[in-house]
């Protein structure tokens, strides 16, 4: 059976704004050994499946500094310390950056963004009704167009590399399990 590892120390290394980066030392349950690991702290983050009442999905489209590209995405970003849960802060996001909004949000999958090296939790929240209503609110570091898909589309639009963000691919597969079984083909 698999143990949790030990954790004997923890000292930050470095801060980057918005991530740090810390190391602990851990003793391995099966050998006794001590050894230090790298670990990358990031606030949590929301992605927002946000699906209108005639079965369209809010997409936007942004560069990526990483990839330095142009992505087809879903809505989404960190949770504040002012966001009072994971719905709150999709719903945030969601107007933020489409100017749209919905009801009765809710999480329908979690997932670790990289568990090996980060401490972090990437929330799917799905938002329905959703209609444009607000003005978009831009932070200094966004440039956004909306764009809206049928959900039948949401499938190739993944298959054909148009989206190409895993984070985004596992929301949309945990969006595609949800409405399998909404629709009794589980």
């Amino acid at each position: 059976m698999i143990e949790p590892w030990r954790k004997i120390s923890s000292r930050p290394l470095a801060d980057f704004r918005v991530f740090s980066v810390r190391e602990d030392r851990k003793v391995s349950p099966r050998t006794g050994a001590e050894l230090g690991f790298y670990v990358i702290d990031a606030a949590n983050w929301v992605n927002v499946i946000a699906l209108t009442p005639d079965e369209r999905i809010v997409l936007v489209e942004q560069y990526r500094h990483g990839s330095n590209t142009v992505e087809l995405e879903i809505p989404g970003g960190v949770i504040d310390a002012a966001d009072a849960s994971p719905e709150a802060a999709g719903c945030r996001e969601l107007a933020e950056e489409t100017g749209f909004v919905g009801e009765a949000p809710w999480i329908i999958g979690q997932v670790f963004p990289n568990p090996a090296i980060m401490s972090n939790t990437c929330y799917t929240v799905l938002v329905r009704n959703c209609r444009q209503v607000k003005p978009v609110h831009f932070d200094q570091a966004e440039d956004l167009a909306t764009r809206l898909a049928p959900v039948s589309q949401v499938p190739e639009l993944v298959a054909s590399g148009q989206i190409r963000h895993a984070l985004l691919v596992a929301a949309l597969y945990q969006f595609e399990l949800w409405h399998r079984k909404q629709h009794g083909r589980e």
